[in-house]
Parts: structure tokens; sequence; C-alpha cells
């Protein structure tokens, strides 16, 4: 929604408000719609270097890096994570306040929603440092730190769930488990696949790698799309002052 309006020649400030769950959505969306986008391009026009293999087993699958490795594909990719890291980084210290205001009188869970900001930052830089540098070190950086990002938020909406009368706070803590639990087991698939392939370069086995890949990225999204529960009721404001100035 945008306010705004010009009274007696004076201007008012101009006001756009966006429902908090919009940003949420469209902050999740970005790098969703890019991904699918940049694994169908390649799996349509750029098929043999996607899921070609060191030891040239069959694949059928392109990963996650090949699809994002090419052209126009990781142009895509980059407008999509530069885009929305920004959002990204709001929703990090919007929890972060959130929690702070949550715990005011709890020293531990204040302590860990310091931790927990730390790893979400940690989490925004390795993915985009993986966008952008791509290092082995910058995706250990984004998995490592997305896990124990994850595993606060959760330890954290159980204390707020055991003080709270709100289902909402019951349901966001609920999916947010799984979320997690989902994730950690596609990750040891993944790698366990992902080992599998450069030891015996089994036929199979990077597709099934680059699968449970798919499916780490979209748990994560999940998880991260829960926000939408815990600030349905807020909104983004963003306010522009407009002022005569004489030279």
């Amino acid at each position: 929604m945008i306010q705004g309006s010009n009274i007696l020649g004076y201007e008012r400030p101009l006001v756009i408000r966006i429902s908090f769950t919009t940003c949420i959505v469209v902050t999740v969306c970005l790098p969703l719609l890019g991904l699918i986008t940049c694994v169908s391009i390649s799996s349509l026009f750029h098929f043999e270097d996607a899921t070609g293999t060191h030891c040239q087993v069959p694949n059928y699958l392109p990963s996650i890096s090949a699809s994002i490795s090419l052209s126009p594909e990781c142009h895509i990719w980059r407008f999509c994570i530069g885009l929305h890291s920004a959002p990204r980084l709001l929703v990090a210290f919007t929890y972060f306040r959130f929690y702070k205001s949550r715990f005011a009188a709890r020293s531990s869970e204040s302590a860990l929603s310091c931790l927990n900001l730390t790893f979400s930052i940690f989490e925004n830089l390795g993915l985009l440092l993986l966008t952008y540098v791509y290092h082995k070190t910058c995706f250990v950086l984004f998995i490592v730190s997305s896990l124990i990002y994850m595993l606060i938020t959760c330890r954290l909406w159980r204390s707020i769930k055991k003080y709270s009368l709100s289902p909402e706070d019951a349901k966001s803590h609920h999916w947010k488990v799984r979320f997690l639990l989902l994730n950690v087991c596609f990750c040891a698939f993944a790698g366990f696949f992902y080992w599998k392939h450069n030891m015996y370069c089994e036929s199979g086995s990077y597709t099934f790698f680059a699968l449970f890949e798919y499916l780490v990225v979209f748990s994560n999204m999940a998880f991260h799309l829960t926000a939408v529960w815990d600030f349905k009721s807020r909104e983004v404001v963003v306010i522009s002052s407009f002022e005569d100035k004489d030279f």
C-alpha cells in the first residue's frame, strides 16, 4: 500500500507499506524460482555439459553447482541471490529484535539469539560467496551455518512454545523441527552419494547426489518460509520525506 499526497502545496511523506508475509514469500521465492529456472535451462539446452562427470559414468540430473556455472544460468542465479540477500538480512535482524524482546529476562536464550543472528549472517554470506566466488570453503560455510542456525532457531522456539498459548507458535515450532530433520537427512544422503560417486564411480550415484542436493535446498527454503507464521501481522514500512530546500 502506498500513501502520500499534496496538501496546500506541502508534500506529505510517501509511505509504502508491505506486509512482512509478502516480504518473506518474495525473499524465499527469488532463489527458488532462480534455481528451478537454472536447472530447467541446463537440462533442456546444456544437458551434456551440466551432467558430465569426471569418470564419465551416466548421470541424469545436473547438480546445482553445474547448473549455475553455465551461461545464461549463472547470470540468472546471481541476479536472484543478489536481489534476495538484503531482505534476508532484514528478516535476520527482525528475528533478533523479536528474540531480544521475548527473552529480555533470560540470559541463556538472549545469548542464543545473538548466536542465531551470527549464523544467519554467515549463512547469507556463505551463499553470496558461493554464488559469486564459488569455493569449497564457501559451500562448507553455507551448509554448516545453515544447520547451526536452524538448530538454534528450533531451540529458541521450543522455549517460546513452552510459555506461549498461541497455536501459531506451536505450529511454527512443529514445522521448524520437521524441516530441520529433513534437511539433516537430505544432507546425509547427499554426502553419502557424493562419497560413493568419488570412491567407486558407480552409475547413478551422482544423479542421486544431485537429487538430494535439491532436497537440501528446498528443505532449507521451507524452513525459512515458516517465518510467515512468526510475523503474520507485521509490516515493512518505507517512508520517503520530501523537503523544500532554498539555495
